[in-house]
């Protein structure tokens, strides 16, 4: 049987993070010239939680991307506003929005939407810039640290580190009111954000299948309550119980390796392997474990982290994943200037790797017919 190489349809998507002309380091056209590239995941990277996108720019950001060579194929991030989380009175009123905008983004043919349900914070680092022993620097969490920091002042500190870049998930125009913001989530527990999340979810389902669209909720990041904020997407057993709750296909998963790492008792294949159609998007990182609560992100390359790369990539070929798939955060490496953790230069080689990975597993497994 002959080998079905990575140019092939029936196969796993190479894809960058892209935020877009004006927000980001790199341009499309690098990201063209990466081999095996076939697309980008990108976003309104200007827009608000909650507000309904025009379809005038989403029709604008798929022909840029087009016009560089590339698909758009997702969404990320399309986040969820906080009453939606919350649960306040206003919350259908943001899930309309949301409806409106998955029909916008199916009816130009983008068909998968990235997003959190994260309280406060998309994601929480120690540091953005943590010097390695190879002179890279690399995003880093510290349990320790964190319990020393003031939640009210940490997003000053968070810009502060950003090299004048607007991180993801960190929107001024939210943090400025992280007093409120910890307020309205002050009697929200586990179980309230749960039954929030299964009350968007059923909202929203018809419009996916109605347009084509899934939705794939990303692994909390870390997977354990920062600051007292509750998370609920964070092990095999939490991500089962919300795909059951809503059993749709169009419910999925971002199978995000390093936020599951991050606790190191996640097994990953394991959890690749009992989701399986259920995955519709995959970030792949490495990251490396010293203690518990503390890991910092390595290099894609397995030896050079805590995670077994290459059982990875096996359990996705098992289960026949043949969705998006990019590299995520890398190392800071050669000089570059760009986001923390989303320069071109180290993602540019962790996605070499990935495809070598993928490229000798699937030509082993179909030789193995």
């Amino acid at each position: 049987m002959p080998y079905t190489s990575i140019k092939d349809v029936h196969c796993m998507k190479l894809t960058f993070r892209w935020f877009g002309q004006g927000f980001d380091s790199v341009t499309l056209e690098q990201l063209r010239q990466i081999p095996g590239i076939q697309g980008i995941i990108t976003t309104l990277y200007d827009s608000k939680p909650g507000e309904e996108w025009d379809a005038g720019a989403i029709s604008a950001m798929k022909e840029q991307a087009e016009a560089a060579g590339l698909k758009v194929l997702g969404i990320e991030s399309l986040n969820t506003h906080d009453a939606i989380k919350v649960g306040t009175p206003e919350r259908d009123e943001y899930i309309e929005n949301y409806i409106r905008t998955i029909g916008k983004l199916g009816t130009a043919g983008i068909p998968l939407i990235c997003y959190n349900f994260m309280p406060v914070f998309d994601w929480t680092r120690s540091d953005l810039a943590k010097k390695r022993p190879d002179g890279s620097t690399v995003l880093a969490y510290d349990q320790n640290k964190i319990d020393r920091i003031d939640p009210d002042t940490m997003f000053q500190q968070m810009e502060r580190n950003a090299g004048g870049f607007q991180l993801p998930g960190w929107e001024p125009e939210r943090m400025s009111r992280i007093k409120e913001l910890f307020r309205l989530y002050r009697n929200v527990t586990e179980e309230t954000l749960f039954e929030n999340l299964v009350y968007f979810l059923k909202a929203v389902m018809p419009a996916c299948e109605k347009y084509d669209v899934n939705m794939a909720i990303h692994i909390d990041d870390p997977v354990w309550s920062v600051f007292g904020l509750p998370r609920i997407v964070t092990c095999k057993e939490k991500i089962r119980r919300l795909l059951n709750a809503v059993d749709n296909k169009r419910n999925g998963v971002t199978l995000c390796t390093g936020s599951l790492s991050s606790d190191p008792d996640n097994d990953i294949p394991d959890i690749i392997r009992s989701l399986g159609d259920r995955i519709h998007f995959v970030h792949m990182r490495n990251t490396r474990h010293t203690a518990p609560g503390v890991f910092e992100e390595a290099a894609h390359y397995a030896a050079d982290g805590s995670l077994d790369m290459v059982e990875i990539m096996q359990a996705l070929i098992d289960i026949g994943f043949e969705g998006p798939i990019r590299p995520d955060h890398g190392r800071a490496i050669w000089g570059e200037v760009s986001m923390p953790g989303y320069g071109l230069y180290d993602r540019a080689l962790g996605s070499q790797y990935l495809l070598g990975l993928y490229d000798a597993l699937k030509r082993k497994k179909e030789q193995g017919k």
